[in-house]
């Protein structure tokens, strides 16, 4: 027997770097003796620079024990020395406890007698086959920007496909315009979605770096269409001409059947309202509640918007999937000016504000016209507002 102690489930310890949290990897030490308890003990030949926890105990017959080794940045620095290997040495101690009772686990932890590893009393097994790696984003992006495939393609064995924080490897590659890397990033199924932390996607780092490659392989392996509705939310006009020139779908709709066009309206960009619809975008597209991007428009007071898609030859008369209308909407807001405009459009003045039948309103139950302008104001909060409602405080779905 050469070992009491396997290490699972390899000698090869991933230490996850990531901007602001612990760095630390853990192992798992599995007993392999059947009958026999074992301690054990592991050293860092750099014990300045790691903290092993526990740092020996005992592990009884056929069990485990995981162990956490925390790495410790050199001061002022994001990363190791050296990465994605490095060359620290830890020394695993470990001998048979013959008889030694284990009734509480935790007690046994860093207590182990130092003596028990003398070589002069029992038979002490010594294994120095330990050896670190150092993964996360911060690491896999300086891999990404100095371009070495080699190292990418052997952390990438061992991380997740999406960092916990920080830029994605995928976004460091399509921020750098590499290629080659993007390739191999989504051929491993990385997401072409943009990270929490991150404030443009892989999709918009290439459109707006310039670098059509990368921007053609995103879309060829189904980088999300809504990436347009994305820059449209923005009103980044030269971003939206670029994706769609490069095979983005103008018509494309995120989860709530919204289009570009819907997220300009909502958000009164104008000049990206004017630049998808002089790319032929539907202008009277209806989402999954039949909003249209007039109704948007309205909703969120955007009197300029309205005026130019009343003049691009938007439907006035579009109802939502209760039955209401762009000038409903306006009316039961108070939107003078608004309600004037669409008057002046053609839209017929039989809503809200004239009838006393009951009008079914996608945000609430039947009422009256004289009981609209209440509920717009008072209505509890319904899941559309997840994607941008009356509710204008609240955090877009998509973003």
């Amino acid at each position: 027997m050469d070992r009491l102690i396997s290490l699972e489930p390899s000698n090869l310890l991933a230490i996850r770097i990531e901007p602001g949290q612990k760095c630390y990897g853990v192992l798992t030490l599995r007993n392999v003796m059947y009958t026999m308890p074992v301690a054990f003990r592991i050293q860092a030949m750099n014990k300045t620079r790691y903290t092993i926890k526990p740092q020996s105990g005992i592990i009884s017959p056929l069990a485990t024990l995981t162990i956490e080794i925390t790495y410790h940045l050199p001061p002022g620095s994001f990363l190791p020395d050296t990465f994605p290997h490095c060359e620290d040495a830890f020394l695993l101690h470990s001998v048979v406890v013959p008889g030694a009772s284990i009734k509480d686990p935790t007690s046994n932890f860093d207590a182990v007698p130092p003596d028990w590893f003398t070589a002069k009393k029992k038979q002490v097994f010594i294994d120095s086959g330990i050896k670190i790696m150092f993964v996360g984003s911060q690491v896999l992006a300086q891999l990404v920007a100095d371009g070495a495939m080699d190292e990418i393609r052997e952390v990438l064995e061992h991380v997740e496909r999406q960092s916990r924080s920080g830029s994605t490897p995928l976004e460091a590659a399509a921020g750098a315009g590499e290629a080659l890397i993007v390739e191999l990033l989504l051929a491993r199924r990385a997401s072409a979605e943009r990270s929490e932390s991150s404030t443009w996607g892989p999709i918009h780092l290439a459109a707006g770096g310039g670098h059509l490659e990368v921007l053609r392989l995103l879309l060829l392996k189904g980088a999300n269409v809504d990436a347009l509705t994305k820059d449209a939310r923005k009103g980044e006009v030269r971003t939206i001409l670029k994706l769609i020139e490069n095979g983005a779908a103008i018509n494309g709709r995120d989860q709530h059947g919204w289009t570009a066009l819907h997220r300009a309206a909502f958000k009164g960009k104008i000049d990206a309202v004017r630049a998808l619809l002089d790319k032929g975008i539907d202008i009277d597209a209806k989402d999954e509640d039949g909003y249209t991007a007039l109704h948007c428009a309205v909703e969120s007071g955007h009197a300029d918007v309205i005026e130019l898609l009343v003049k691009k030859g938007a439907d006035v008369e579009a109802r939502t999937n209760k039955g209401v209308t762009a000038l409903q909407i306006a009316e039961s807001l108070h939107y003078v000016g608004i309600t004037r405009v669409l008057i002046h459009s053609g839209a017929a003045k039989d809503g809200v504000m004239q009838v006393a039948a009951p009008v079914h309103l996608p945000f609430g139950k039947s009422m009256s016209g004289t009981e609209v302008e209440k509920a717009i104001k008072k209505r509890p909060p319904r899941a559309r507002a997840l994607k941008g409602s009356f509710d204008r405080s609240m955090a877009l779905a998509v973003l």
